[in-house]
């Protein structure tokens, strides 16, 4: 049986009981909360806090309602990971992104290849094959030159891992208490292949959402060396370069919908976005999603979601029924894409609106989170 067909039975759920549970009238003791109202809105930040940052609700508001408004123009309005860009006949994918992850090396990488990584993925999320990136230093005061050596090679080392070059940059330095060590900021720009529209927007009821492999490393990663945690096993990034894995995907059909690579917010964010650009709903299978037994672990000790968890190196995919069995046959004959797995599907219904069919045969939202569970991941 394809993976389509048995997501079908999964969402399906169980049978329905037998009979429902009576009704139960409402204590005529009770306050009727229905007409309350908050006298100030819970989201009314007269200063940055720290969810600004963390790719949820409140990152979204400070894009729409303050960055936007403020930059105008057609082009930010797609808000994807990347801006497609018609320059002199071509089809450039521009992005930039910045890093502040504390600590500065981690299980699995550093800020150094995380910077490359995740702005190759922006660009690889349009369809774009990475060219040419820039890289900005932000280095505070007294930090040790040994420190900055060793970023800068492995953004070197990143850079020809994933087939890109580094072809401009800047440093600036801060005074000491002013920084965190180092910061970095990558741009870059890619060539977007003829035929190829990949946008949150193209989202449509009946596409497969497909996710390339386990969810929740980086974000796990980070936490273990931040807090000093250990959960019995090496748990490292999934830092990686996806554009390679874009290319088999799009060898195999070119009409991809959506790519996006969910790193704040976890999967829960990603999916949330792209439903709101597209007006659908979307319908997880939760047995589905691939959770590493380190990662569902440390989230019940910890009391966090796998769904929000930061990765680095995944990809969620929205693709056409009829395509969706030759994409992900392509995506597992990658390394980088081979636990990849179907985990739901985008319906008319609740447009908007991500939800999980339980194990138990009941659903819940999987809403966009607030802020983040793990600030400065990234």
């Amino acid at each position: 049986m394809a993976d389509t067909e048995l997501l079908t039975e999964a969402l399906a759920g169980p049978p329905a009981a037998p009979s429902a549970a009576p009704s139960v009238e409402p204590d005529a003791g009770r306050p009727d909360f229905s007409g309350w109202s908050c006298p100030l809105p819970l989201r009314d930040h007269p200063r940055v806090v720290m969810g600004h940052g963390g790719g949820g609700a409140l990152s979204a508001e400070l894009v729409q309602n303050l960055f936007a408004p403020a930059f105008g123009g057609p082009v930010l309005a797609g808000l994807g990971d990347s801006a497609v860009l018609e320059l002199g006949g071509a089809r450039l994918a521009f992005s930039t992104d910045s890093y502040v992850v504390r600590p500065l090396f981690f299980p699995g990488g550093c800020i150094g290849d995380l910077a490359v990584n995740g702005t190759v993925n922006d660009l690889a999320m349009s369809g774009a094959r990475a060219a040419y990136l820039s890289c900005g230093f932000i280095l505070e005061e007294g930090v040790e030159m040994a420190v900055v050596d060793r970023v800068a090679r492995a953004i070197g080392a990143a850079a020809r891992t994933a087939g890109v070059e580094i072809a401009t940059g800047d440093t600036k330095v801060v005074e000491a208490g002013h920084g965190d060590g180092v910061y970095l900021n990558t741009a870059g720009i890619g060539i977007v292949p003829a035929g190829v529209d990949i946008r949150p927007q193209r989202a449509r009821p009946g596409d497969v959402v497909i996710v390339s492999g386990p969810i929740g490393l980086h974000g796990v990663a980070i936490m273990s060396v931040r807090e000093g945690l250990e959960f019995g096993v090496d748990v490292r990034s999934d830092s990686a370069a996806l554009g390679g894995l874009v290319e088999a995907m799009l060898a195999a059909t070119a009409d991809l919908h959506v790519l996006r690579d969910p790193t704040r917010g976890g999967l829960a964010a990603a999916l949330n976005e792209i439903a709101t650009a597209a007006g659908v709903g979307v319908v997880l299978s939760e047995a589905a999603v691939p959770v590493p037994e380190p990662v569902a672990n440390a989230c019940a000790v910890l009391g966090l979601d796998p769904m929000y968890i930061a990765n680095e190196g995944r990809l969620v995919a929205f693709v056409p029924r009829g395509s969706a069995d030759a994409v992900l046959a392509a995506m597992r004959a990658h390394p980088l894409g081979a636990e990849a797995v179907v985990i739901g599907e985008c319906v008319e219904e609740h447009p908007g609106m991500v939800v999980a069919r339980t194990g138990f045969g009941g659903t819940r939202v999987v809403d966009l989170p607030m802020g983040e569970q793990l600030p400065r991941i990234c």
